[in-house]
């Protein structure tokens, strides 16, 4: 029998579950609603229009065919009436009816439905700062946002942009005004590191410092108290001091659109998610929602969590048109997988970084690795770190990080292992983990395989160490004596810091170890490093069988402490 499904909200999620069921339920009538002027456009995509790689606004808004997906697109290739500009302001539940408003006339309408989809998504978290309504100052959340923020940069009134927050999209705006307008940025977080509760501080600074090389500079640890202008936004003012910009954007996370969901009396979390089932049913059957404005089961923690991402909407949104048919599709959460592209490289990760394992309860621990992303003689490679999340007593693997490439290469990675993650892998099923091997693509023993065999033998007790972090403090500490900092690398890549720390640095090629034991003292801490962490790991093994008990291995090597920011 057909049935009227009105959706609120018309961007992600409304468009993806209105399409799919007209797919299945031709006969059924769908309006969409929307209180915008632009509908269905790929917000993720917006600092890529800011920066110019996307040439045009409209490209956000067009089909993978070069389509608009306006109004008239939707009525005549989907068969689903939109409503632009229309408001819904009220959800009468016992009538089944939703109550509108026109935002450009005012008038006001009822419209029946039989089921209901909420798709009202997420808003930017405001700050509430002094001056924060000032001309130059701007939160990014739709299309007019980019638009207005990309003539302010191409007329040339920008020459300093201040972001604040150091996560997503905060980084991602950084990056396109200093990549490709060559704007002089700085990014303010109120946390000691970018991306927090995302990625361990290590992986964090090794993204500061990418960033750093290209231009950005960071003010971490700060917190922003008011803005000042006079026609326009002219300083940004924090507790450490001031600094001019002519621009503002304040990215301080998102907060769901569940005010209709509480005003129906539906159930809502106390963090404002709507709460729905493995069917995208929230408390009343009748009503649907899912993207940016609900909670989803988090698939490591078994707790619920708010992850607002395109790619989460649109996968819910098939899943509430198939069951507005009658179906029985159900989403079973996420495990929270994500990457942002900074200049040259990527940040991206699956799970639980360190920091959150432990705060959700779990006794865990990490290991870094570095190792070259594919075969080491193929001529094109690049270095690619990852830390691994395992908790000490099942060896269960709750997450992974990664900092490397652009490129496919680091994102494949993690997106293999977060397909794993539901499925409660160990780090056996990593050191086992079949991967698609050819020189050009990878290398005979994968980075993946690496990473489960390095946790193993660091839960075995085998490779002990520190990460580069903890280097600086040793090494500044030096003149003590009680480091002996011996290079396990050959003499010609030794040659360098021998030559500048003749008298604090040592080199004992790892294959002669074993013969000049008698070179190494033994009532000192031996601190061993190569080039990305291997060969001083089998120096330590060589060491630990001849009885030396004060030795450590730096983990990721050499090339991680320079990434890390930290040079000899």
């Amino acid at each position: 029998m057909p049935q009227h499904v009105v959706v609120i909200g018309a961007v992600a999620l409304g468009p993806k579950s209105a399409c799919r069921f007209k797919r299945l339920e031709p006969d059924s009538k769908v309006t969409m609603i929307d209180k915008s002027d632009i509908i269905s456009y790929g917000g993720c995509g917006i600092p890529y229009y800011v920066s110019g790689e996307v040439s045009e606004a409209m490209q956000l808004r067009t089909t993978t065919f070069h389509m608009l997906r306006d109004e008239k697109f939707f009525a005549d290739c989907k068969g689903v009436d939109v409503q632009a500009l229309t408001e819904a302001v009220r959800i009468d539940r016992a009538a089944k009816k939703v109550h509108v408003r026109r935002v450009d006339t005012g008038g006001q309408a009822v419209l029946d439905y039989d089921r209901l989809v909420l798709a009202t998504g997420g808003r930017p978290r405001r700050l509430n700062l002094p001056g924060e309504d000032l001309p130059g100052v701007h939160y990014v959340s739709s299309p007019h946002d980019a638009v207005s923020i990309r003539q302010a940069v191409t007329n040339g009134e920008v020459e300093k942009a201040v972001v604040v927050g150091a996560g997503f999209i905060g980084l991602e705006m950084a990056e396109a005004f200093a990549d490709m307008w060559g704007i002089e940025t700085t990014v303010i977080e109120i946390e000691d590191q970018i991306m927090p509760r995302y990625i361990s501080p290590v992986l964090a600074r090794m993204g500061q410092t990418h960033m750093e090389d290209n231009g950005v500079s960071f003010r971490l640890g700060q917190t922003v108290l008011r803005l000042e202008g006079d026609e326009r936004v002219r300083r940004v003012v924090t507790g450490k001091g001031s600094l001019d910009a002519d621009l503002v954007i304040i990215s301080a996370g998102v907060i769901p659109n569940s005010e209709l969901a509480v005003q129906a009396g539906l159930s809502v979390s106390e963090r404002g998610g709507i709460k729905v089932d493995r069917t995208m049913r929230t408390s009343d059957p009748d009503i649907f929602a899912g993207g940016d404005c609900v909670e989803i089961m988090n698939q490591i923690t078994g707790q619920p969590f708010y992850l607002p991402m395109g790619s989460m909407a649109n996968r819910q949104g098939r899943v509430i048109g198939t069951n507005l048919a009658g179906g029985k599709a159900e989403f079973d959460g996420a495990v929270g997988t994500y990457v942002v592209k900074i200049f040259e490289k990527s940040l991206c990760g699956a799970g639980l970084c360190l920091s959150g394992a432990e705060r959700f309860g779990f006794e865990a621990m990490s290991v870094l690795l570095v190792q070259l992303d594919r075969a080491h003689f193929y001529p094109e490679k690049e270095l690619m770190t990852l830390e691994l999340v395992v908790e000490k007593k099942t060896r269960r693997v709750l997450g992974i990080q990664g900092f490397g490439s652009k490129g496919d290469a680091t994102v494949g990675r993690i997106n293999t292992v977060s397909a794993m993650l539901r499925h409660r892998p160990t780090i056996a099923d990593l050191s086992n983990l079949e991967m698609a091997y050819s020189p050009p693509f990878s290398s005979a023993v994968d980075i993946l395989n690496t990473i489960g065999n390095m946790a193993e033998n660091a839960l075995d007790g085998k490779n002990r160490g520190f990460w580069p972090n903890a280097f600086p403090r040793l090494w500044e500490d030096r003149d003590s004596g009680e480091c002996f900092f011996l290079d396990c690398r050959e003499a010609a890549d030794a040659k360098h810091h021998l030559e500048a720390h003749p008298e604090h640095w040592h080199n004992i090629p790892q294959g002669d170890i074993a013969k000049r034991l008698k070179d190494i003292p033994r009532d000192r801490t031996v601190v061993l490093m190569c080039n990305t962490g291997g060969r001083s790991y089998e120096a330590q093994i060589t060491l630990d069988h001849h009885g030396f008990d004060k030795v450590l291995n730096l983990h990721g090597g050499l090339a991680a402490l320079k990434a890390w920011g930290f040079e000899i």
